[in-house]
């Protein structure tokens, strides 16, 4: 492995810039946040993807979370070339679609009536139209540093590439949309009850452990607390999952935590690899969505039959069982890390829900996105390309959750921290 790029990716990435904005087509792939260049990946197989020069990494990002069992999962690519044969789009409904609902629903029970969509923005933004319809009321809260897509109420003080570009807003947004969209800093629950008494709220909307800022997890009572903040003013509790849904536990957020939202979007894992997201919860609010009701929401590509049955195929592999190994598997790299750190003499924080992990360096607690901020970012740039110059693909920014997959063993969790540990030696000096 090498740091610096090579030709075929150069090459490659020359084209690109002349087609696409900083010549990628999602703005935290261009390493805005990290500096240098991005690479091109060629192929993913299990826990590794390889660039378009041949070298291989062993990658924590997974395709920003949707590939639980791994790259080119046998049991998914057959499921789509099972299907395939029989067409890719049909806009008209299938079968498919019914069975990923139903395998859904199972597990979520408090989702009593859901629609897909191709995009968790789809599905964020669509969610925000039926609360503000159900409510009567315009605005929404929600927290400093989540992300909810790029839909135009969800760009202030957003996470991802938002936060890894420093953008406190985007322009493009027309003011007067901006100022429905009111922010808290995230487990504080007194910030949010100021504005929640003084503002009639369509929604409080959160992501239950934010992924975009970094992976920051809730502190003990706080989901309850804007659960009763919820009820107590007529605002609905909106759990964005897209990012958490089938991770954090084999339930979700409403398993691990014990608190039941109004709506929830969720995507990412349900498709195992393919776009798509959904939105759902309490059927008197579904039923407003149309044809049902007057809330209108639609897309042509919605429950295509690639995406539901790579959905089908993935859930259905990812059984409590293999989801605890997943998990363990995760808590021992996490706990490593911090064995790792603790020998370089860094600060450093990590933590881990089910397959879903993040770290900063830190001494801790990070509790909200200001404290996220307090973290050496310089230093997570040096230990991202020498980790990247080792063989570990991390996200390319210090505010993203990394995710684990069924294809990392036990093998590849002891390479990994070797390759690591030298990473953050380097890093260090």
């Amino acid at each position: 492995m090498t740091g610096v790029m090579t030709t075929e990716s150069q090459a490659i990435m020359a084209r690109a810039r002349q087609l696409f904005p900083g010549g990628v087509n999602s703005p935290v792939r261009a390493f805005g946040g990290v500096g240098g260049e991005p690479f091109v990946v060629q192929r993913g197989e299990g826990p590794y993807i390889w660039d378009a020069d041949g070298n291989r990494y062993i990658d924590y990002v997974l395709s920003w979370g949707p590939l639980v069992l791994g790259h080119a999962a046998p049991v998914v690519l057959d499921a789509l070339h099972d299907v395939m044969q029989r067409g890719t789009s049909f806009g008209i409904p299938t079968g498919l679609e019914v069975q990923l609902a139903e395998l859904i629903v199972q597990r979520m029970p408090h989702i009593e009536m859901l629609r897909f969509t191709s995009s968790g923005t789809e599905a964020a933004m669509s969610i925000a139209r039926v609360a503000r319809a159900a409510t009567g009321r315009d605005a929404i809260l929600k927290f400093d540093g989540c992300y909810h897509g790029h839909a135009d109420s969800f760009l202030v003080k957003a996470g991802s590439g938002v936060a890894t570009l420093n953008l406190p807003n985007s322009p493009g947004v027309p003011a007067v949309l901006a100022a429905l969209t009111y922010t808290a800093p995230f487990n504080d629950l007194e910030a949010v009850r100021a504005v929640a008494m003084q503002v009639p709220l369509a929604a409080i909307l959160i992501e239950p452990i934010i992924g975009n800022a970094g992976f920051i997890e809730p502190l003990p009572g706080f989901l309850a607390g804007l659960r009763q903040i919820a009820d107590e003013t007529g605002a609905l509790l909106v759990f964005d999952e897209v990012m958490t849904g089938f991770r954090i536990a084999y339930g979700g957020a409403v398993e691990r935590f014990g608190v039941t939202p109004d709506l929830t979007a969720f995507g990412k894992v349900i498709g195992g690899g393919l776009p798509v997201a959904a939105y759902g919860g309490r059927r008197d609010l579904m039923q407003q969505v149309a044809p049902s009701g007057s809330v209108y929401q639609a897309g042509t590509l919605s429950g295509n039959p690639l995406a539901m049955a790579g959905g089908l195929a993935t859930l259905t592999s990812l059984t409590p069982e293999l989801h605890a190994i997943i998990s363990r598997r995760t808590s021992t790299l996490v706990q490593g890390l911090r064995d790792v750190m603790q020998k370089a003499d860094v600060p450093f924080s990590a933590s881990s829900a089910g397959s879903m992990w993040g770290f900063f360096f830190h001494p801790g607690p990070v509790t909200n996105f200001a404290e996220a901020r307090q973290s050496d970012v310089p230093l997570f740039n040096r230990f991202f390309h020498a980790a990247r110059e080792r063989g570990v693909y991390l996200a390319p920014s210090a505010f993203e959750a990394a995710f684990m997959s069924a294809a990392h063993g036990d093998d590849v969790i002891t390479d990994t921290l070797e390759r690591l540990s030298d990473a953050i030696r380097v890093a260090k000096s």
